[in-house]
């Protein structure tokens, strides 16, 4: 791109006129300006698409200019004018590409037929879709065990073909279904139900526009989810309190700059979100919830002493809940040196937080995966619930916990059976609806599908989407897994990491984008997806594919469940490709929340999945929500080591999970490069250290093996003590596959050990 590697600071609030700079540049970049520009104006409109972005909900439309910067770059990289051609390939040997890095890999452009991997030329080569079913079909049917195989889905698959997805591999035989949710809000989907009865969020976007209070932990919306930022802004104008935690000072979570607010824009002026934020220690974040709760026990006791209005919500507790007092008994055991030491706050600061909290009548808790990807990351997102139950933030208008997912439809993929674990409500009514009996022993999710690779256990691995081989931890010993399988075969649109580190045998099958006209047997199709707030709507593509040789997911799959499980599969397949709406009527005969689903995405904006912690219902062991005790303050593993930093991963605003829009980050004013490392100065100078200078990061790990990487650029960043930072996913061959939440098995990508050593190389990035 011709961008110079510079540090220097941005000075500009989030969004405003950087962000549409930012956008032209990215129509521009991919040959598509106009026609770019085009395509955004029917993107989160009725009868138009859905963002492939991000998964922040669709407010009602009021202009044609309902997106965010980062959304119109996922459309601009999704809808280029650039191609990934067999020609490209045939210049190009594997072990080649392997040298360029990940943006330069995104940069050809997209996928326009189906490849196989030829070892002799060390080369993919065209092959026909009949032939690349048939060898999927050859391996899967080879398998002595269907359970040796597995089937991995991204979050940006529609409900449609998630649904075929988990009909075929269930049919096929197994509940291995490894899952980019293992890797990111699994935390979120297995501490909930303990606590609340549901996996997902309990508020609708409406409850921004009601609430008085907003508090967000271990979440940068202005790049994850950028959309956010319009209720985020629209409340602190309308006098909430907004108050964040987060170990960086997240430019976002300062002001903001709204593209669509015409004064802002012309007066270079922005409106102030965060009245504090908060800089938690990395790991932290369970200290200052413990801190702010015990607070608000010792608070409500003295308000009991002096006959002044209690601060906990005793009606709610007392009809609603259960274990309360083991919880107060172990804010009482908890020492305020202890909260102060962990999270890296003075009590003060906590308790500033905690009065905030509870002044504000309704009240929404936020987080991210700043929560999510630790050690004990259920146990993180229980305590949050615990905040939420103690003022009954749960259950009414403008309050509520707000888990923010990431990709568009990560959700949806699970609602509709895309889980390793799954119930018998599902087992029981796929065999009620297709006639044939599916497996019932738990399947792999990503942690044991790599540990089944590592042993030698899985031949074949599926990828419906994604980039695995990049999202992964531990690269020295799962990409080398990788590699040892009989067959991988990628699902995708663009070319990326995955396609390079490959199975002895390897398939690269291109599908359709978000953002395309899908023409099947009874004409254009619609797919679903629901977003972070359980909202399920309809997304049609528009543009023309990208080559007549495409084919949709759902086609896709049907393709190779035909080829594998030949005519004695109880599934119609080439019916229910031929019209999506026969899809729709099976997700709602096997899952009943989803009555009247053809009808009801006919209406604008959709519908909601009903959630029933939100109406107070509570699905839990006990028939009530439940505080639940976490013990001490959830800190990661100490290590005795005084060198130890805890290195903590982070996306850069160019990038969205493994894709790259560029190699610069300008929120945090880092331009054309990656290979950095954010270091606060008083770290530096125990170190030695100073600016520019390289080192190289090595984990400090208990299994004996040695996890490096090299010529990292110290960049002096204003972060807490005793940690660092780095960007994901070039910090993934830190984390070794054994440091993952024991509930949930999400890696623990936000809390590396790590110690620092002189560079041995200059750089660590492709």
């Amino acid at each position: 791109m011709g961008i110079v590697k510079t540090i220097r600071p941005y000075h500009q609030p989030a969004g405003g006129w950087g962000a549409l700079k930012a956008m032209g540049e990215a129509l521009v970049e991919q040959d598509i300006p106009a026609a770019g520009m085009a395509l955004l104006s029917r993107m989160n409109q009725p009868g138009g698409f859905d963002c492939p972005g991000c998964a922040w909900p669709d407010a009602k439309p009021t202009s044609p200019f309902e997106y965010c910067e980062n959304g119109a770059k996922a459309v601009a990289w999704e809808a280029t004018d650039k191609r990934c051609t067999p020609e490209f390939f045939a210049a190009h040997k594997v072990s080649d590409l392997e040298e360029w890095n990940d943006f330069d890999l995104e940069m050809v452009g997209r996928l326009t037929h189906p490849m196989r991997y030829d070892g002799g030329s060390d080369t993919y080569v065209p092959v026909s879709w009949d032939e690349a079913f048939a060898t999927v079909a050859r391996h899967l049917n080879a398998l002595p065990s269907p359970n040796m195989a597995e089937f991995y889905t991204s979050g940006r698959s529609s409900n449609e073909a998630a649904f075929l997805y988990q009909l075929f591999v269930r049919e096929y035989g197994t509940n291995n279904f490894p899952d980019c949710s293992n890797m990111c809000h699994e935390a979120t989907s297995v501490g909930l139900p303990l606590s609340l009865g549901v996996g997902k969020g309990t508020v609708l976007l409406e409850d921004f526009e009601k609430t008085d209070g907003i508090f967000i932990f271990g979440q940068n919306p202005g790049t994850n989810s950028p959309r956010m930022m319009t209720e985020l802004r629209n409340a602190s104008r309308r006098g909430a309190t907004i108050m964040s935690f987060n170990p960086f000072r997240e430019r976002a979570l300062e002001r903001f700059q709204s593209p669509q607010n015409p004064v802002e824009m012309a007066t270079l002026t922005s409106t102030p979100i965060s009245s504090r934020l908060f800089q938690v220690k990395v790991g932290g974040d369970v200290a200052v919830i413990k801190g702010m709760m015990k607070w608000l026990v010792d608070e409500d006791r003295r308000a009991l002493r002096e006959e002044r209005m209690r601060v906990l919500d005793w009606d709610f507790i007392k009809g609603h809940t259960a274990g309360v007092d083991a919880l107060v008994a172990d804010l009482d055991a908890t020492d305020w040196v202890d909260i102060e030491r962990k999270s890296g706050l003075a009590r003060a600061d906590i308790e500033l937080a905690a009065e905030a909290y509870a002044k504000a009548e309704r009240a929404i808790l936020v987080f991210g995966m700043g929560l999510t990807q630790h050690r004990h990351g259920a146990k993180n997102v229980q305590q949050l619930a615990n905040l939420a139950l103690l003022r009954g933030n749960v259950g009414r208008d403008g309050a509520g916990v707000c888990p923010v997912r990431g990709h568009s439809n990560v959700q949806g993929d699970r609602t509709v059976g895309i889980t390793e674990i799954p119930n018998e409500a599902l087992l029981d009514g796929l065999a009620a609806r297709f006639g044939f009996e599916p497996p019932r022993a738990p399947g792999h999710n990503v942690v044991a599908a790599l540990e089944a690779m590592v042993r030698g256990e899985a031949k074949v691995f599926i990828g419906l989407g994604g980039n695995f081989t990049a999202a992964i931890p531990d690269w020295q010993a799962t990409q080398a897994a990788m590699r040892e399988l009989e067959l991988t075969v990628q699902i995708s649109t663009k070319l990326n990491r995955s396609h390079l580190i490959h199975g002895r045998e390897a398939l690269i099958l291109p599908c359709l984008g978000r953002t395309e006209l899908d023409m099947q047997a009874t004409g254009p199709q619609a797919v679903t997806v629901e977003d972070s707030m359980s909202m399920v709507h309809a997304s049609k593509g528009l543009r023309q594919p990208a080559s007549e040789h495409l084919m949709s997911e759902p086609a896709i799959i049907a393709g190779i469940a035909r080829a594998t499980l030949g005519a004695g599969s109880k599934v119609a397949w080439e019916r229910l490709v031929g019209d999506y709406a026969l899809i729709r009527e099976d997700i709602e005969a096997v899952f009943p929340i989803f009555e009247g689903y053809n009808a009801r995405i006919a209406q604008p904006g959709g519908f909601h999945l009903t959630s029933l912690a939100r109406e107070r219902i509570w699905a839990t062991s006990s028939g009530k929500a439940n505080f639940l005790v976490c013990e001490g303050l959830c800190e990661d593993p100490a290590i005795d080591d005084r060198e130890a930093l805890w290195l903590t991963s982070v996306r850069s605003h160019d990038q969205y999970n493994t894709t790259l829009y560029s190699l610069s980050d300008r929120y945090r004013g880092v331009y054309g490069q990656r290979d950095v490392l954010f270091l606060n100065e008083a770290e530096m100078q125990k170190r030695g250290l100073s600016a520019d200078e390289r080192v190289d990061i090595v984990t400090m790990s208990l299994d004996g093996v040695e996890r490096r990487v090299n010529g990292f650029r110290v960049v002096p960043y204003a972060f807490p003590d005793g940690a660092c930072a780095a960007y994901y996913p070039e910090m993934n061959p830190l984390v070794p596959l054994y440091a993952h939440d024991p509930q949930s098995f999400t890696p623990s990508y936000k809390a590396v050990p790590v110690r620092l050593v002189k560079a041995t190389t200059q750089s660590g990035a492709r």
